[in-house]
């Protein structure tokens, strides 16, 4: 008797527990993706960067309020496009000590150590793009502290679907990318604070 009433029990709860579980409205489903033009979520894209400081450990800040646009047809994937711009003056660090070193202006009016108190967005232009099913190789020139230098993403496709605050169609794609600083100018306490900095990159689009 206990087992049946058991049994009885599970059948009845069992469809409140997966009406319960919600699914999410993205996934890496290439046919979830149309073609056409998509700008930036700025509030939800992000540029992460890393250094190496003293050969002790890492440090690492981001620059948020990504802007910018995708041309994408699932179609035609090698057709992309990617025009992005990250404002260089919204930097963020754990420690407003090093944030105002960034952004400060050199002592006695000489070049400031890194990007001053007023500087230009970084910009990212894709020039190709080779997919390999979910992932791709996105070359394209990066201008930063106004020096441009070809740069090449290493990108993943994370999600797509229907944004279900505005019900617009998203993309998502994170990325990965290795930069010297030097090549653009920023040159202060190398090789104390490493020349080599590590980008890794999260963009949503919302289609236009």
């Amino acid at each position: 008797m206990r087992h049946a009433i058991a049994i009885l029990a599970l059948a009845v709860s069992a469809p409140l527990v997966a009406a319960s579980v919600q699914q999410l409205p993205g996934a890496p489903d290439a046919s979830r993706v149309t073609a056409g033009t998509y700008t930036a979520d700025s509030g939800h894209s992000l540029v992460g960067w890393r250094v190496d400081h003293f050969g002790f450990n890492s440090y690492f800040g981001i620059f948020g309020d990504v802007a910018g646009t995708l041309t994408l047809d699932p179609a035609n994937p090698a057709a992309a496009k990617v025009d992005v711009t990250i404002p260089v003056s919204k930097v963020t660090t754990a420690s407003a000590g090093l944030t105002d070193h960034l952004l400060r202006a050199g002592k006695d009016g000489g070049q400031p150590d890194f990007f001053g108190p007023n500087p230009a967005d970084a910009r990212f232009v894709s020039t190709s793009v080779t997919p390999n099913g979910n992932r791709a190789r996105i070359a394209g020139n990066l201008t930063l502290n106004g020096q441009t230098r070809p740069v090449t993403l290493d990108a993943e496709f994370t999600g797509a679907g229907a944004n279900p605050m505005n019900k617009k169609e998203t993309v998502g794609f994170e990325a990965t990318a290795t930069i010297k600083r030097s090549e653009f100018g920023v040159n202060y306490a190398i090789p104390m604070v490493s020349d080599e900095v590590k980008l890794d990159i999260t963009v949503a689009f919302e289609k236009n």
